[in-house]
């Protein structure tokens, strides 16, 4: 028997703040309050806020197929170091989540680590795929049922992103119905095909800068009412995944003042960068949807602040160093040929607690991930055996990639100075 005291911490829970000591026996959480008993570890944490395992509810941990960028192992780690414990990873690998073996094959790779709880999202881009998830989600047998307890709902690609999962808007449509029909979470990549097929073809530039052009705001609000739409129609609870902009967070406020089961989720890199950074960090800061304005920014941080924003979720998307940086030794290639995506998995909780307080950060990335998607994560609780999250709010540090745990080896936020840091996971 192996037992951890935690004395005097701040623990951060359903009713805000709370002071106390916990008593952690076997993993199991035993006693919170005031508690003088002996254990074989005695931690002071009278200067740690104390938050359960947290959810990252949007990440590509790359395996399989992209094993050189990163791995379920390696991401889990880095995904630990920065007090997440549980993850929902997307379909867009090599293969696809798009069948039920896919899906068994990553469930058994996630097995390998403990330091993550890896759930994982079903893509659909043909019919095939949608019917195998029905049976996922229907069939009495067995082995299925634990299948469908790994996966956390589907994820729709409205337009390309990286893999190049688009599907198309019939099939859309049927997804939705599905979706309403038999409860499953449904969550999807907002841009309109149209918007950014126009837009790109009235584009000159090779500039990195000009990737937040064809790509544009008008683009993302546009799929995302398309979105609500088919919700509103056929019941379905609809997640928007990385919204970007304010327009975007418009639509989602009208749909849930309607009543509509629509929620959404924000990366830090839309809150943290813009399009001016495109001249410091070019091809680093380029990932789907692209980075905004400032005023988008602000449209976001007061969303969080004032609950119309649901999650916060990293869109943790490795690719490496040399890939974002290949088109520079090709006269073929452009900056606009670069992978989009960043990783940030590990540096989200310093990142946004320089403006959040914290317990907009249990609300975003516990306790709504945790209801969106039926997770059943335990709060810290006497009886839960949740994972317990140490965090030190007075850290101060600098942000290198050399001592972060991700794989690809490189982080946008290089060199920032943060404040906070995660002390330990138990």
């Amino acid at each position: 028997m192996s037992s951890i005291l935690l004395k005097g911490g701040t623990i951060i829970g359903p009713k805000g703040r709370t002071r106390a000591d916990i008593l952690q026996v076997d993993g199991v959480i035993t006693k919170i309050g005031e508690i003088e008993e002996p254990a074989d570890t005695v931690t002071d944490a009278s200067s740690y806020l104390i938050f359960p395992g947290l959810i990252d509810c949007h990440v590509h941990f790359r395996e399989p197929g992209f094993e050189h960028k990163a791995t379920i192992a390696t991401e889990s780690a880095s995904a630990r170091a920065g007090g997440i414990t549980c993850v929902c990873e997307m379909p867009n690998t090599n293969p696809p989540t798009v069948t039920i073996s896919a899906l068994g094959d990553k469930i058994q790779r996630a097995a390998l680590t403990q330091d993550c709880d890896v759930r994982f999202f079903f893509g659909v881009t043909k019919e095939p795929h949608l019917m195998a998830l029905k049976e996922l989600w229907t069939s009495q047998s067995g082995e299925l049922q634990t299948l469908k307890k790994g996966c956390s709902g589907v994820k729709l690609f409205l337009d390309h992103s990286t893999g190049n999962q688009m599907v198309d808007a019939e099939l859309a449509e049927e997804v939705f119905a599905a979706c309403g029909e038999l409860g499953i979470p449904l969550v999807a990549h907002c841009e309109d095909p149209k918007q950014n097929t126009m837009a790109k073809e009235a584009n000159h530039e090779t500039g990195v800068e000009a990737h937040s052009k064809i790509r544009p705001a008008r683009s993302e609000a546009a799929s995302i009412a398309y979105a609500i739409d088919l919700a509103r129609k056929h019941g379905a609870q609809f997640h928007v995944a990385h919204l970007s902009t304010a327009q975007g967070l418009e639509h989602v406020k009208a749909a849930k003042a309607e009543g509509l089961p629509i929620t959404c989720e924000v990366a830090p890199h839309h809150l943290i960068f813009s399009e001016r950074d495109y001249e410091k960090l070019g091809t680093l800061v380029k990932m789907n949807p692209p980075v905004r304005t400032l005023e988008d920014n602000e449209a976001l941080w007061r969303g969080i602040e004032q609950g119309d924003v649901d999650c916060i979720a990293t869109d943790h998307a490795p690719h490496t160093p040399e890939e974002k940086s290949a088109w520079e030794g090709d006269d073929s290639l452009t900056a606009l040929d670069a992978p989009s995506g960043v990783p940030g998995v590990e540096t989200t909780l310093p990142l946004v607690l320089k403006r959040l307080k914290p317990e907009d950060i249990y609300r975003t990335m516990y306790t709504n991930p945790n209801r969106i998607y039926s997770l059943g994560k335990e709060d810290i609780a006497e009886g839960s055996g949740a994972d317990i999250v140490l965090f030190d709010p007075t850290h101060q540090w600098t942000i290198t990639a050399k001592e972060l745990h991700s794989k690809c080896g490189w982080t946008p936020y290089e060199g920032m100075q943060v404040k906070g840091k995660v002390v330990d996971v138990l």
